[in-house]
Formats: C-alpha cells, structure tokens, sequence
C-alpha cells in the first residue's frame, strides 16, 4: 500500500466510529472471528482499546491485522484502522499512484 492510499484511506476512517472495543481480557478469538465476519459486509473498520486492556495497541492491532488478513492503516493513541478489499465487488477505489 503506497502512502498516498493509506492517507485516501485514514481520511475516510476518519468520520467512522469504533465497532469493536478491545477489553481487559485483551484479544480474544470471539474477537477475531467477530473482525473476520465484520469485514464481510465493510472494507474499513476502526477498533478501540479500551484503558483496562494491558497490551500495547500497535501489537494488537498487528495480530488482528494478521489473524484476519488484513492491512493495517493507522495506529492513533488507543484506535486502530484495518482494511480488507472486497474480492468480488470492492466498495472502495484506491487511487493510483
């Protein structure tokens, strides 16, 4: 992902809500699958952790990137965006280089 469309992409997150709150008991693979299923129907998602949560949230929002096979956009303090392009119909063009 080029630079150019990580920030086409953190603009458009910027207006989204967190779905997902990680908690105290931190990554879990309810969590996972929920993230998984999410991406289904949406291409971005933003995620909280919340302050209870012991784990940094880079490293998190690396292992859910990983587990769900998706790209990680940005990491801001507690909130992180993913994203996962539609194989069949993507909602969401990213511009060229």
């Amino acid at each position: 992902m080029t630079s150019k469309q990580r920030a086409y992409l953190k603009s458009l997150a910027s207006s989204l809500t967190p779905v997902f709150q990680v908690g105290k008991s931190s990554l879990t693979p309810e969590l996972t699958e929920a993230v998984r299923e999410y991406f289904n129907r949406n291409e971005l998602i933003k995620i909280a952790v919340l302050k209870n949560c012991a784990d940094d949230p880079r490293e998190i929002a690396e292992m859910v990137a990983e587990r769900t096979k998706s790209q990680l956009v940005q990491v801001i303090g507690k909130k992180f965006v993913l994203y996962k392009p539609d194989r069949d119909k993507p909602r969401i063009v990213l511009p060229r280089d």
